[in-house]
């Protein structure tokens, strides 16, 4: 059987359904208070059996945090899909990532080496791969370096020391670097906050840009690597690196909206980033822009997919159409957004 962690994100629910798909057993864990009625929405986006896929799914009450339910999610589990990760860029929200992204891995870490699990498959982020020089593509080899990384970023690398380490203790591992994953499903968070600003036909655009890539095609690489001989090896998983005046321009477009036309200034994100950084302390909110988004905007890194498109023959699909696709999707689902 097959465990999946982060079953209910934007990769764990299409994983799963991929994953269904092709006929196989897999358990998915969710944490208390989780929508599993939106793992069965997003089949539905692929699927008129939404229903029939998601009751195969063998649901298990655990967080990754939490040793005694995990231990029971793991019984008769051969291999694992770690997708679970607590995302934030706001620097008050350290010890959150620490606890769940580099905590919660050592502990799925630890169980997999245990349970003498065949193979081990990590979802980390185009975050954790070091920046490398100035204008430098960056690779698969690139040094890490802490400098100009965001909190994020820092815990999913140390994650992958983790991940790492199960490879040196004899659990076949491979690791996968998504840039930002576009998909359907998940309008308040990741790349739905894209789809947002793109809504509301916003003039303003920020400089720079980093690697996309379509939900489909993270999941389609991650299966097939499991089932190669594949071990050892992680992989930046970006079909093209587009600006955010492009990929907003194109979302836009597709919901009918104006396209942003004016490029928001760097004294202007200065600014912005002080004033978010007063805001939080005065309300306690989470913060929207720090300055490591700022240094990003101002440093954008163009990344490489020649290792995974070598090593897997792998042909991306038509980004277009997925843009297309989550945006009927979210129009169907926030009918007042575009009123």
């Amino acid at each position: 059987m097959i465990l999946v962690t982060g079953g209910t994100g934007l990769v764990g629910t299409h994983l799963l359904f991929h994953l269904l798909m092709k006929g196989l057993s897999v358990r998915a864990i969710y944490r208390t208070g989780s929508n599993l009625e939106k793992v069965e929405e997003i089949f539905s986006f692929y699927d008129s059996r939404s229903k029939e896929f998601f009751n195969k799914i063998d649901w298990v009450e655990a967080d990754i945090n939490d040793l005694p339910a995990l231990e029971v999610a793991f019984t008769n589990i051969t291999r694992v899909y770690h997708c679970a990760a607590y995302i934030s860029f706001d620097p008050n929200d350290f010890k959150q990532l620490q606890k769940v992204n580099e905590e919660g891995t050592l502990n799925i870490v630890n169980l997999c080496i245990a349970r003498k699990i065949e193979k081990l498959c990590y979802v980390s982020s185009i975050g954790a791969i070091g920046r490398g020089s100035e204008g430098a593509i960056a690779t698969e080899n690139n040094e890490w370096s802490d400098n100009k990384v965001n909190v994020y970023g820092m815990t999913k690398h140390f994650a992958e020391m983790e991940v790492w380490r199960a490879s040196q203790e004899g659990v076949p591992v491979v690791i996968v670097n998504p840039g930002v994953i576009l998909g359907p499903g998940f309008w308040l968070s990741g790349s739905g906050s894209l789809f947002r600003i793109a809504a509301k036909g916003s003039k303003f655009y920020p400089p720079g840009g980093t690697g996309f890539v379509t939900v489909n095609d993270v999941v389609k690489i991650m299966m097939q690597l499991m089932d190669s001989a594949i071990q050892g090896h992680r992989f930046i998983v970006i079909d093209k690196n587009l600006k955010y005046k492009e990929i907003l321009s194109n979302i836009a477009r597709e919901f009918g909206k104006p396209t942003p036309k004016i490029a928001i200034k760097f004294w202007q994100l200065n600014l912005l980033w002080r004033l978010d950084w007063l805001r939080t302390k005065l309300t306690g909110k989470q913060r929207k822009i720090t300055r490591k988004n700022v240094i990003s905007f101002r440093h954008p890194v163009t990344y490489s997919n020649r290792k995974v498109i070598g090593m897997l023959n792998f042909e991306f699909e038509l980004m277009a159409e997925t843009v297309y696709f989550s945006c009927n999707r979210f129009k169907e689902a926030f009918p007042d957004q575009f009123t």
